[in-house]
């Protein structure tokens, strides 16, 4: 029965309701997360200044974008579930473990900001794997490791820039 804002109970994908709304939870942080990610990624993007500017302003660009893909992809997967994907800042920022930016910082400063994001998310998705897991859901669990994956890899070549 689809109850309307809450789960969809006439959704049989070989996961039961009770976990497929335990793994959504998990991935709505994850949406949060990634959304504020991206929200301060594009804000630094457009504030950067200072030497490094056409090599900040590329690479978080790239990274600003690959971030609203991420967004896309983890929503549709909570919608699959068969529940609400969350989508208002309010949501977001009750859900988020990542701080909002405030001001604009150094280019230095938005560098390092970003590693903590990108490591943050990356906890964030690890955290989900045991509820994955238990509900046999492969997808959600190569969807985290996919975001892993970039948020790691973001992290060191941040880390790079400031070492």
């Amino acid at each position: 029965m689809n109850t309307g804002i809450g789960i969809n109970t006439d959704i049989d994908i070989g996961i039961p309701a009770a976990q497929r709304q335990a793994i959504a939870d998990g991935l709505s942080r994850l949406l949060a997360d990634t959304y504020t990610l991206y929200l301060k990624t594009h804000n630094y993007h457009w504030n950067v200044i200072g030497p490094m500017f056409q090599t900040l302003h590329t690479m978080f660009e790239m990274q600003y974008t690959e971030l609203a893909t991420a967004v896309d992809d983890i929503a549709e997967r909570i919608r699959a579930l068969g529940l609400p994907a969350p989508g208002s800042y309010g949501t977001f920022a009750r859900l988020s473990s990542i701080a909002e930016a405030e001001g604009v910082p150094a280019a230095e400063d938005m560098v390092r900001d970003l590693v903590v994001g990108h490591e943050t998310v990356a906890r964030t998705a690890r955290a989900i794997f045991p509820v994955a897991e238990e509900g046999r859901d492969e997808v959600t669990a190569d969807l985290l490791t996919q975001r892993i994956a970039v948020h790691e890899k973001t992290a060191w070549m941040l880390r790079s820039l400031i070492a």
